[in-house]
């Protein structure tokens, strides 16, 4: 006689086993797809590199190695051998906690002469506070030296949420600063602190002549403009030179803004979403005196990173936004025309995308948001090509 108290487990454990590995499979399989159909016809998607502590910004080098950071506090160089290195010594130290870290990456217009690299961070303060960072420090030997900070978020706070954090210099040589409200909501309308705004600063930190504020009391003189909730997407088109954010709407309500100075764009008096705990907000349309989005999206997308294409790669993308989506899990592709704009695309990656950027030779790498996260490539499904 069989022994039916060891034959079934074994059976069982078997069955078990074989319904993991499918599902360990599928999962993988699903989680990121190799080929991707878009309207320009099927692109490929690699994997370059791997076990990212939550990547969240990137910057190419002239000699097109690529800068990444880590959440945790890391900055690394990914090679064109597509091998990572060691975290940099030099980084400051971060506010490593919830939504913070070290955050955004970008190379000074004049890197080639001045090894400037500048970073955004949630800085610690006193007593379990944060605010976002702006700091700067040169690129070399592989270290970055010099590290200063050139502007501070100012009042730092308690919470682990809503840093922004998105560096964009415009092509006059300023940088914008895009800053979340720290999820405080009612600072995003008081001028005297800098809690959902963007701002406008010189390359070293000090304040350009023509700020919208300059002078006018009870305000920041670094704020370009307000009402913002959480902007994590910036870029500016290079065709008009108008600087373009996506930001974080509560529950719905995620909104495409054409930034202007002075501009006051309503968080948290209106908004296109709701609270989450379902209380209605007043729609935009509602106070004119606002500035209302031009693109709203309900379901989100929670965009972040965000570039304007102008490889000749994918000549069918040229001039349009590719914004990351978050909730989304893939590219966003918005034509603007002027100070219109229109979604035209979604890209599908199955993957919460938190970074864009398009490599020297036109493909297009992405970070993927985990604690195990990726460094993709998305080149032409027969092999990059390189423009001509």
């Amino acid at each position: 006689m069989k022994n039916f108290s060891l034959y079934k487990p074994s059976r069982l454990f078997l069955s078990i086993s074989t319904l993991l590995v499918f599902l360990l499979l599928a999962h993988f399989g699903f989680a990121q797809k190799s080929t991707v159909q878009t309207k320009a016809g099927a692109v490929q998607v690699e994997t370059l590199a791997e076990n990212l502590n939550h990547p969240w910004g990137m910057a190419f080098l002239p000699d097109k190695r690529l800068l990444v950071t880590e959440r945790s506090g890391q900055l690394r160089i990914l090679d064109t051998n597509n091998k990572l290195s060691a975290p940099l010594q030099g980084v400051p130290n971060v506010f490593a906690t919830g939504q913070g870290g070290l955050l955004d990456v970008a190379l000074d217009p004049n890197f080639a002469q001045n090894q400037y690299v500048y970073f955004t961070y949630a800085e610690p303060g006193e007593n379990g506070t944060a605010s976002t960072a702006v700091g700067r420090g040169r690129l070399r030997a592989d270290q970055i030296k010099d590290f200063q900070v050139i502007f501070r978020q100012t009042p730092k706070v308690e919470g682990p949420n809503h840093f922004g954090s998105r560096l964009v210099f415009s092509p006059d040589g300023y940088l914008f600063v895009a800053l979340g409200e720290r999820f405080k909501f009612d600072p995003a309308q008081d001028l005297s602190n800098h809690l959902g705004t963007v701002i406008r600063i010189n390359p070293d930190g000090s304040v350009p002549k023509d700020n919208p504020f300059i002078g006018k009391a009870n305000a920041k003189d670094e704020i370009w403009s307000y009402g913002h909730r959480n902007i994590e997407s910036a870029a500016i088109d290079p065709k008009t030179k108008q600087l373009w954010v996506a930001e974080m709407g509560p529950l719905g309500g995620d909104e495409l803004n054409l930034v202007e100075p002075g501009k006051n764009y309503g968080w948290p008096l209106v908004s296109w979403g709701k609270h989450y705990d379902g209380k209605d907000i007043p729609d935009p349309t509602t106070k004119p005196e606002f500035t209302d989005a031009v693109i709203k999206w309900t379901p989100t997308i929670s965009p972040s990173g965000m570039i304007f294409y102008t490889g000749n790669t994918f000549p069918a993308w040229k001039g349009t936004a590719l914004i990351g989506g978050l909730t989304s899990s893939g590219l966003v592709r918005v034509q603007m025309n002027g100070k219109q704009a229109k979604e035209v695309e979604r890209i599908p990656l199955t993957v919460r995308v938190r970074d864009v950027e398009q490599a020297p030779d036109g493909t297009i790498y992405v970070l993927t948001d985990d604690d195990k996260g990726k460094i993709l490539r998305i080149s032409p499904l027969s092999g990059r090509k390189r423009p001509k």
